[in-house]
């Protein structure tokens, strides 16, 4: 066997899989849970039947008791520690990357992932992250937006779904469903810190339904919550010696300080006719506060504000994030005809103000607040699904489906006051200038077609076919073929061939900033272009179209017993003229000479292109086994593990202006970050003991290595696997439920930054981790439900 480490961790997951199959050997011939494989499932499929043991593409259903265990109440945190494709790095210094922290799904874009909500499309976020993160140049959906305690379970579908559901399903599909009905209703606190001593964090929720007479129902969810900022940053030493903070810790490295509060309204009402009538609604708002690079003395008296900071400054970036969305519908039946008509409004506002900081030009009569502006983002959907039985003298009735679609999209960049962008602008985040605001609107249209059949008693397959049209770009097409072919009742495979396609989006044809960026670790003020801008074009800019994809996957499900549950699926994503941002410019004279004259003044520049085809190969694999031990209670073992590769097919000729002057569109970091900065893969091991009122979990993580690139090869950076371990303990007694626990029990960061990344020391850990760098974190819950 090879000795290479992901074929260890391979082998690992495969040994942890075939000790579960000895545990099945004593499993009991009387149980009493119910078969999770029976659980139906609403993603990917537009039958109402549809299980979880028959669907023909990979579905991980994480239920509501999962989510109220974990430790976290971040819905991205919580999906990172149960889902090994799924990654969540907690970027720091990356300004407002640090307000809302991009998820990724197999290592791709966190954009070329759908989220719904009860089956609808969410509307993606308003901000761009720009700096050197993950999910660099992506502007995501807001997955933090939404509180645990409004959720039932989530769905999330690891495959290709642009034909089934549209734009930006390449990587999958994340399904959020909500709690329905009158019945029942919680309480809930939850407090928590980390072994330092930062980081504390208070929250509250409750939940509760009510019946609206005898024909319907409606629920509210609540939740508020705070955090304070951890810090890891180290003593900086830039100038120490004539510094006289020498020897301390001015920098902030973590977690930002952030407070939210968010509500869920969900509703029904069955009207005469048989005419249902559904709405819900979701509302939030987070305040943040973040930190940019500490300021030296010495910086202060260069820029003639000394007065105002005799020691140096550090300058804080408060953001304020509104979320909220409205999805109305009617839904019945017509002859045989299903059909549910809806819409779907969704925005997100993102304003920043800039605080402890000054604006240089203006000297010792600078602010020290600024008002930086802001961004905006709105969708509204129209949408019409038709569904029918067809008996076509199959082995049961097909399924066939219709829909359209019309959609409007909305994209704004709001500029700050004037001295936040003026000669320079606020140090830390210079505002939105006048010449990069402005309001930007599309819209596009879709017919979609599918049929499901169960062909035979073994075999089933299905087909979907989605035709959609972009009135800034064009238009685009997607299909998709899957089937499942059942050999035994122990055995059974699946697969899917589909093609798919991510438009570009309205941000990243239009954002427009200039900010302080680390650039080969110096501090420049950076230029990031629309495409179609002056400024843009004279750096070789050209328009940007859909990315274009096509995924396969084949996968087994093997369930020898009941209670033991094993599936591995193999998959292969192709993209093309994948959209990303461009590498860090460096403008030498003659190119910024020629971007003054447009009065744009930068040192750097950036902008978004199509420019790189990758590939995607991996494979999944998901074992449970439930094991009964009589009076010593039940148990439930997980091994789950991800191996993923992201390599590059092909890119783009470089634009002949900037290979004259010695500059490259796609660096070496920027394909760094596309392929070699997420771990490789990831393998989750856990136990779940159930003794009387009793319950305890115990589960390891392990992130294989990665890799951070610099535009100087000798800076480069491989950051070793890392183990790490959760443990909890919970009771529940009747209505009341404790639980208590430690994340990350054996206090594992990791490996340092070295020296010539760390800006004189202040950055000890990278961005790029992807389980943070806080280390130990202790945390309790108390509920009360009914």
């Amino acid at each position: 066997m090879p000795r290479h480490p992901r074929a260890r961790t391979a082998r690992q997951a495969l040994i942890a899989t075939a000790a579960l199959s000895a545990l099945s050997a004593f499993a009991q011939e009387a149980r009493t849970t119910p078969d999770p494989l029976q659980q139906v499932v609403v993603t990917g499929t537009r039958r109402a039947d549809r299980t979880l043991g028959e669907s023909e593409s990979p579905v991980d259903v994480i239920g509501g008791a999962e989510l109220r265990r974990a430790g976290s109440n971040e819905l991205a945190t919580v999906l990172a520690q149960l889902l090994p494709s799924l990654n969540f790095p907690r970027p720091s210094l990356t300004d407002a990357s640090d307000a809302v922290r991009p998820a990724q799904l197999r290592g791709l874009s966190p954009d070329q992932t759908l989220v719904l909500v009860d089956g609808k499309r969410r509307h993606s976020g308003s901000v761009v992250n720009i700096n050197g993160s993950a999910g660099r140049g992506s502007a995501p959906v807001d997955l933090n937006a939404s509180p645990l305690a409004a959720i039932d379970h989530i769905e999330v579908l690891r495959d290709g779904a642009a034909a089934q559901y549209g734009s930006d399903a390449i990587a999958g599909v994340i399904n959020i469903v909500l709690k329905k009905g009158a019945a029942g209703g919680s309480v809930e606190a939850q407090f928590g810190q980390t072994d330092r001593g930062d980081g504390g964090n208070e929250a509250g929720s409750a939940s509760l339904g009510t019946a609206l007479g005898d024909a319907g129902w409606v629920r509210l969810a609540v939740e508020a919550k705070h955090q304070a900022h951890t810090n890891r940053a180290g003593v900086d030493t830039r100038d120490a010696a004539t510094e006289p903070r020498k020897g301390q810790v001015n920098n902030r490295l973590g977690d930002p300080d952030s407070s939210q509060q968010a509500a869920v309204l969900n509703a029904q009402l069955d009207l005469p006719g048989g005419t249902q009538a559904y709405a819900f609604g979701t509302l939030s708002q987070r305040n943040t506060t973040s930190a940019a690079f500490w300021r030296t003395q010495a910086t202060a008296k260069a820029n003639g504000v000394a007065t105002l900071y005799p020691e140096g400054f550090l300058p804080l970036e408060d953001s304020r994030t509104t979320d909220a969305a409205l999805v109305a519908g009617l839904r019945g039946q017509a002859a045989a005809w299903q059909w549910d008509v809806s819409v779907n409004h969704g925005e997100n506002r993102f304003d920043i103000d800039v605080d402890n900081t000054a604006n240089y030009s203006l000297g010792a009569n600078s602010p020290r607040h600024f008002d930086a502006g802001g961004l905006r983002n709105g969708e509204t959907l129209l949408n019409t699904d038709l569904s029918r039985e067809l008996d076509l003298g199959l082995a049961a009735p097909a399924t066939l489906s219709l829909g359209g679609e019309l959609r409007e999209e909305r994209y704004e960049v709001v500029a700050g006051a004037p001295d936040s962008y003026q000669s320079g602008g606020a140090s830390g985040f210079p505002g939105f200038q006048p010449s990069n605001a402005g309001t930007f609107k599309r819209h596009n249209a879709s017919l979609y077609a599918g049929l499901e059949a169960q062909v035979t008693k073994a075999f089933s397959a299905s087909a979907a076919l989605r035709a959609e049209h972009y009135s800034d770009f064009g238009s685009a097409t997607a299909a998709k073929l899957s089937g499942r072919y059942v050999a035994s009742p122990a055995l059974s495979f699946r697969g899917t061939l589909s093609t798919g396609f991510r438009a570009p989006s309205l941000a990243q044809q239009h954002f427009a900033t200039t900010s302080t960026n680390l650039i080969n670790g110096q501090l420049v003020d950076a230029g990031t272009f629309p495409v179609d801008s002056a400024a843009a074009i004279a750096l070789g800019a050209t328009p940007l179209k859909a990315e274009k994809s096509r995924n396969a996957s084949l996968g087994v499900q093997f369930t020898p017993i009941k209670d033991w549950k094993t599936t591995v699926d193999v998959y292969q994503i192709d993209i093309d003229h994948r959209i990303l941002l461009s590498g860090n410019l460096s403008l030498p004279t003659a190119l910024r000479t020629t971007l003054a004259n447009q009065g744009v003044f930068v040192s750097a520049g950036r902008y978004f292109t199509n420019a790189l085809d990758t590939r995607t190969r991996g494979v999944d694999i998901v074992s449970t086994l439930h094991q009964e031990w009589g009076a010593a209670g039940r148990s439930d073992f997980t091994v789950a593990f991800n191996d993923n590769r992201n390599t590059i097919r092909g890119v783009d000729a470089n634009p002949a202006v900037l290979t004259a002057n010695n500059l490259t569109l796609i660096d070496r970091v920027t394909l760094a970050r596309a392929t070699v900065s997420t771990p490789e893969s990831k393998l989750v091991l856990s136990v779940d003991h159930q003794l009387g009122d009793w319950s305890g979990r115990l589960a390891t993580t392990r992130y294989s290595s990665y890799a951070v690139r610099q535009a100087d090869p000798t800076l480069d950076q491989v950051f070793n696997p890392a183990w790490l371990l959760d443990v909890s303990l919970g009771w529940s007694h009747g209505a009341w439920s404790a639980n208590a626990g430690v994340d990350n029990l054996t206090n594992r960061y990791p490996d340092r930054v070295i020296a010539g990344n760390s800006v004189g020391g202040i950055l000890q850990y990278s961005s790029f981790s992807p389980f943070g760098f806080n280390g130990r974190t202790y945390y309790g819950k108390l509920a009360y439900r009914w």
